[in-house]
């Protein structure tokens, strides 16, 4: 069962995700800004992570800290924002997959599965 942290200050975005996703069979946790998500990353591992940008560590911040990381160099990073992806590229370009909010769900399962199945190490 692969396992998706899905971090964000919006806490209705962070649950209606995270249901969906577990009625897909992934297993998912949630973090509400970047400090808790990265403490939550160190702790479960996950295989992807859906990031947003926002305060208290941002996005850019905790994907900077994840891909410093050796042991969690590995995991997929899906930014997320409702600024445009040039902005969050100025921010922190280590990300593999963008959706900009509001953003079609099924569009983002479908990138969520490809990222899932790619070798992040390839």
């Amino acid at each position: 069962m692969k396992t998706i942290l899905v971090v964000d200050d919006e806490p209705a975005h962070a649950e209606i995700l995270s249901l969906i996703l577990e009625d897909l069979g992934y297993r998912v946790f949630c973090a509400s800004n970047g400090r808790q998500g990265l403490e939550c990353a160190t702790q479960v591992r996950p295989d992807l992570v859906v990031l947003d940008l926002m305060p208290v560590m941002d996005g850019a911040q905790m994907g900077r800290a994840i891909r410093a990381e050796g042991q969690m160099h590995h995991i997929r990073i899906l930014m997320n924002s409702s600024v445009a992806e040039e902005v969050v590229r100025g921010h922190f370009d280590g990300y593999d997959g963008f959706l900009r909010k509001p953003y079609d769900v099924e569009v983002a399962l479908e990138l969520i599965a490809d990222l899932l199945e790619r070798d992040r190490c390839a």
